[in-house]
């Protein structure tokens, strides 16, 4: 069987057990089968640096992922911190402490809010194009045509799209944090009378470089994520339309909840 194919049952359960278990099976081939293309979709990314065609293939999905979600970013990520900075800064304003605004504000966006906030842009703007691309291709057979002509889906089309998501994904976080400091310099200035120079001192005292690996590294697994779960329900995608916006929808929705469960667990691993 073909790593891109889906599996299919040849009769309906008879008895709810048996739904139950075939429930069960399903999932535990979905983990299996997802965890397969990405295996072998890392496996390909050096022949997509090394094809000149690849590497086109790759400038282009950067494009795309980086350049045309930069809109969508700056606005989340500027909110981001400016509702960050306003809670945090109404309540330091009951102690007097509003001079450690700007730390709490890059602590929060370095630590956590930039990769969670960037991982839901692309999960929601290019992982959900993604899954739709591919599952528009399953639909019209195109991917049946490259397996005919021996030509792998996955080293073909999952490769080049997975591998600028996990080197765009790190960027947007660093820029996300970047643009909500400032977002958060600008309500503790007009809002919360914090001088902008003052705000940005103590921002800068408690940014470590430890943060922002962890920072880097959560986005980067997300990327990761995103684009391998993504690239899986596009290839799984049936039932015609129907079933490439439904694949849509399951690619949004498991990219969420990976996010927060692999982003807790991430920290939990660095800040025992």
């Amino acid at each position: 069987m073909d790593i891109a194919r889906e599996s299919t049952w040849d009769e309906s359960p008879r008895t709810h057990t048996g739904a139950v278990l075939r429930r069960i099976v399903s999932i535990l081939a979905f983990v299996g089968r997802t965890a397969r293309i990405g295996v072998f979709s890392v496996a390909s990314f050096p022949s997509v640096l090394v094809r000149p065609a690849g590497r086109a293939d790759l400038v282009r999905h950067l494009y795309s992922t980086g350049i045309r979600t930069l809109p969508v970013v700056t606005v989340v990520s500027l909110f981001t911190g400016m509702i960050v900075a306003l809670q945090v800064g109404l309540e330091l304003r009951r102690f007097n402490q509003e001079f450690h605004l700007g730390a709490a504000v890059m602590l929060s966006l370095m630590r956590e809010m930039g990769p969670f906030s960037c991982g839901m842009c692309l999960a929601a703007c290019v992982g959900s194009a993604i899954a739709a691309e591919l599952g528009t291709m399953k639909v019209n057979d195109e991917i049946a045509a490259l397996e005919i002509m021996s030509i792998s889906p996955v080293r073909y089309l999952a490769s080049p799209r997975i591998l600028a998501l996990v080197l765009i994904s790190p960027l947007l976080a660093f820029f996300c944090c970047i643009v909500g400091t400032m977002g958060g310099g600008i309500v503790a200035l007009t809002q919360l009378n914090v001088d902008f120079g003052q705000y940005i001192a103590s921002a800068m005292s408690i940014a470590e470089t430890k943060d922002l690996f962890v920072g880097l590294i959560k986005a980067t697994v997300f990327g990761l994520l995103i684009g391998v779960v993504s690239v899986t329900e596009g290839f799984a995608t049936t039932l015609g339309a129907t079933g490439v916006g439904r694949s849509t929808q399951r690619s949004v929705i498991l990219s969420f909840l990976l996010i927060l469960m692999f982003g807790y667990m991430i920290t939990r691993v660095c800040y025992r």
